[in-house]
């Protein structure tokens, strides 16, 4: 036996697309961007990622192209290392390791074989002091390099790599720290600083926030904390330098760009509107307004034909340089707070949990994608500080995906709330959920708890949500359908209201056939027939509210869980209304899986998370996995995998129908997997063409597919098939690759295509042989045996043919058979004539 899978937590799809700077290839064709510990390659033109570098063992801080090779990539990482990729064929060339985090690296066209990174003084980010330094990159042979001089340049820069920015052909290098602007000249080796007033009169705040150098001239552009941008000029003097003031922005400018001549320079902030000035004149300014929000990195293309800029959202926009959108890349959008959870849509098993303000979002975890925003709330989110607005609180799906429930809140600073649940039923036209019932106020307090009731067949019962609110109640809604006789119209409506000593619901759930509802009041878990609404049973166990409850499935449906804020996991049994079992765990998260009898539970007793899966019916977990991750899991869910897994070892088999995910504190979408890198990234690692691939037509499918019939059949070592049709055929290359403007016409074409698909005489000279008996037996109304009979014996006559046309086409029934030599026999001369 081969050893077992590890079993590997890794960063999984919706790594922030925005931390730093995403560059383009020289042409302009592919946008490169950092994303975790990866590097990835996406198309302008159809916004896919073609391709996934990975290689880094630590979050990649940014991406900068070869200037010396456009065909180059660098990347460098909090890991220490600066990677050298050939990114068209993902091909690692070199690895630098300098043993420090980078922050920021710059490669200047002047200095061939250095570079200029930014590090922590003594390598000790707790100082709080950054360096900028002088790397040499030998040119040794070797897959990895040991790096372990450098020369210093400037000492207390900032860490951003938008605070540093190097001039016309690195003549100097400036740099933006608090109040100061510095200048260091290579050549003089000496250092200009310009410090700002820190009085801020009239609202001013003259804070840097980031520099740009202007590739032509001699000029810096700085960016400001209370909007401003200075154009600084003639600072290669130290008292006779000037500056020019441009303002449009109301908040801080957060990223400064110049195009490739310097003929504008571009700005962005949280106004979400991309400025372009002209010619460094206020008067001289374009605007892209709403492109969704914050602007944090700016960037422009080689060729002068693309702008991109990175959102606050996890979002990359693609701009032409007429100001226009050309694409957009969106990552997961990772909000302030999760306070939907994560769930999974049962159509499409994508991830669905709060995107922008007010909507959710649906997220292909298979493609690494957006989906779709649902905008729930449906009104326009205002972006100012302090400004109570509506906001999506809790979201439920039923087991079909053919219901949503969403309930949104405000509340005043006066304590006033407003609460409003929406029902959402699943238009197959529109391919999106469509809003069907409004409900104000559906409690009188706020809303803690949302499920749906799966009542197995569709038809059995009506669609039944049930909401738990702080108000001691908890409410059953029934969709009633519509009925004509009694003038009743679609909707829903509340079926029954239940409480418990009117206590707070905290949470509630279904069990696996909807028959039974569990609801937890403070320390309480009551039982409830879903039938009648009858109290069936009681549990508790003291001390402690109950904070997450779920029911066993398959095999251990008898099985009722919940955990208490005391530290406590408790299993009753639901046949015997007893304690099953109980440990001492503070569970933070409890999932079930869907697919198993397998429940995944999360606790933190220290600065790291704990895993434990169990079943409810064993006393030891399946699995327990110590130091899941540093701090406290969030949310976490199972996703249905698209085809089962086979993992051999019996301790991780509880992932091989469903793929466990958990969010982190640090909004971090983390998940489980015993695969290596290599075998993770295969799918998505596709080797790019450097010319464009050709246009998959019906043509292009039917010849590949045929080709791929050959090659199996070479492989089965079957008889030869005599290449008569397709590939080889003169008419079938013009068709594929001739532009259609210059092809001859189709009644040319017609008759050289048509023998080409023939099978030639030479090949079937015994089928054309073939008796009249199958013909003259259906004309004259013979009986089926005798047929059948016949065809065995023109089988018997003809092997040769048969087994050649096997090979070509699929084998035929006895009537096919009988059709297809009724068609032979039919005259085609008519198609020489055209």
């Amino acid at each position: 036996m081969g050893a077992p899978e590890p079993l590997r937590v890794v960063r999984s799809g919706g790594s922030e697309l925005s931390r730093s700077r995403a560059v383009f290839s020289a042409e302009g064709k592919y946008l490169l961007c950092a994303s975790g510990d990866y590097i990835k390659v996406y198309s302008t033109a159809t916004e896919e990622c073609l391709h996934v570098l990975q290689g880094h063992t630590n979050l990649v801080t940014g991406v900068q192209l070869n200037p010396h090779n456009h065909l180059q990539l660098y990347s460098w990482s909090l890991d220490g290392t600066i990677k050298l990729w050939d990114f068209l064929d993902g091909i690692l060339i070199k690895t630098f390791v300098i043993g420090q985090k980078l922050f920021a690296f710059y490669a200047v066209p002047s200095f061939e074989g250095s570079v200029f990174v930014i590090i922590p003084k003594d390598n000790d980010e707790r100082l709080g002091t950054y360096q900028l330094v002088s790397v040499k990159l030998p040119k040794t042979p070797g897959q990895e390099i040991n790096i372990d001089e450098w020369e210093l340049v400037l000492e207390g820069v900032n860490q951003s790599p938008k605070c540093t920015a190097f001039g016309r052909e690195g003549e100097y290098v400036a740099a933006v720290w608090g109040l100061h602007l510095f200048v260091y000249f290579f050549k003089k080796k000496k250092i200009h600083s310009f410090p700002l007033s820190a009085k801020c009169t009239k609202g001013a705040n003259n804070f840097f926030t980031c520099v740009a150098c202007h590739p032509k001239e001699d000029c810096i552009a700085s960016g400001h904390k209370d909007g401003k941008i200075r154009l600084w000029r003639n600072f290669h003097h130290k008292r006779e330098y000037t500056f020019s003031t441009l303002h449009w922005h109301h908040d801080e400018v957060m990223d400064l760009a110049f195009s490739v001549e310097g003929s504008s320079l571009l700005s962005g902030g949280v106004e979400s509107v991309l400025v372009q000035w002209r010619d460094g004149s206020d008067s001289k300014k374009e605007f892209l307004p709403r492109l969704g929000s914050a602007i944090q990195n700016i960037s422009a293309s080689p060729d002068g034909s693309f702008f991109c800029t990175s959102h606050s959202d996890n979002k990359i926009t693609i701009i032409h340089s007429s100001l226009t959108v050309a694409a957009i890349i969106q990552g997961l959008i990772k909000g302030s707070d999760v306070k939907t959870g994560l769930m999974v849509d049962p159509r499409t098993n994508a991830l669905v949990l709060n995107g922008k303000p007010g909507h959710l979002q649906f997220y292909s975890l298979q493609n690494d994608k957006q989906l779709y925003n649902l905008d729930i709330v449906q009104q326009e989110y205002i972006h100012q500080y302090g400004l109570n607005q509506v906001e999506l609180v809790t979201a439920a799906f039923d087991s079909r995906g053919s219901w949503l429930a969403t309930v949104e809140q405000r509340e005043d600073k006066g304590g006033e709330l407003e609460l409003q649940m929406k029902l959402w039923a699943y238009d197959e036209q529109k391919q999106s959920f469509v809003l069907n019932t409004r409900i104000n106020m559906p409690h009188e307090d706020h809303i803690t708890a949302l499920c749906f009731r799966d009542a197995g067949e569709p038809d059995s019962v009506p669609p039944t949500v049930v909401t738990a609110g702080e108000d001691g109640r908890f409410k059953v809604w029934v969709f009633l359908a519509e009925n004509e006789e009694e003038s009743q119209s679609a909707g829903w409506t509340c079926d029954f209201v239940g409480s418990y000593h009117n206590y707070p619901a905290t949470v509630c759930c279904f069990s696996e056939d909807g028959s039974v509802l569990a609801v937890g009041f403070k320390e309480i878990v009551t039982v409830w027939d879903a039938e009648t609404w009858d109290l069936k049973c009681t549990f508790c166990h003291p001390p402690g509210t109950i904070q997450n409850l779920c029911f066993g499935r398959l095999s251990c449906s008898r099985y009722l869980l919940g955990t208490t804020s005391g530290g406590f996991l408790c299993c009753w049994n639901l046949l015997s209304c007893a304690l099953e079992w109980s440990a001492q765990l503070n569970v933070l998260v409890l999932q079930p899986d869907c697919l198993s009898e397998n429940i995944a539970a999360i606790s933190c007793l220290s600065e790291h998370s704990d895993l434990f899966v169990f079943k409810p019916s064993e006393p030891r977990p399946l699995c327990i996995r110590k130091q899941l991750c540093r701090g406290r899991v969030r949310w976490a869910v199972f996703v249905p995998r698209d085809v089962p897994e086979c993992i051999s070892s019996e301790k991780y088999q509880w992932l091989n129908l469903s793929q466990f995910y958990f969010l982190t504190e640090t909004h971090e979408l983390m998940t489980l997997s015993t695969k290596t890198p290599e075998e993770r990234l295969t799918p998505s690692s596709r080797q790019l063409a450097v010319e464009e691939s050709l246009p998959v037509t019906p043509f292009y499918l039917l010849l590949g597919k045929h080709q791929q019939q050959t090659r199996e059949a070479a492989e089965g070592q079957r008889a030869p098939v005599p290449k008569t049709v397709a590939q080889d055929s003169p008419a079938v290359k013009e068709l594929l690759h001739t532009p259609a403007h210059i092809l001859p016409s189709a009644s040319f074409l017609c008759s050289i295509f048509i023998k080409s698909l023939l099978v030639s005489k030479a090949n079937n000279s015994s089928a054309d042989e073939l008796p009249h008996e199958v013909e003259m037996e259906s004309d004259s109304g013979e009986d089926e045996s005798e047929e059948e009979g016949t065809a065995g014996d023109v089988h018997s006559q003809v092997p040769e043919a048969t087994e050649s046309l096997g090979d070509v086409t699929p084998k035929l029934t006895k009537a096919q058979e009988k059709e297809l030599r009724k068609l032979r026999k039919l005259d085609y001369s008519w198609v020489s004539a055209l």
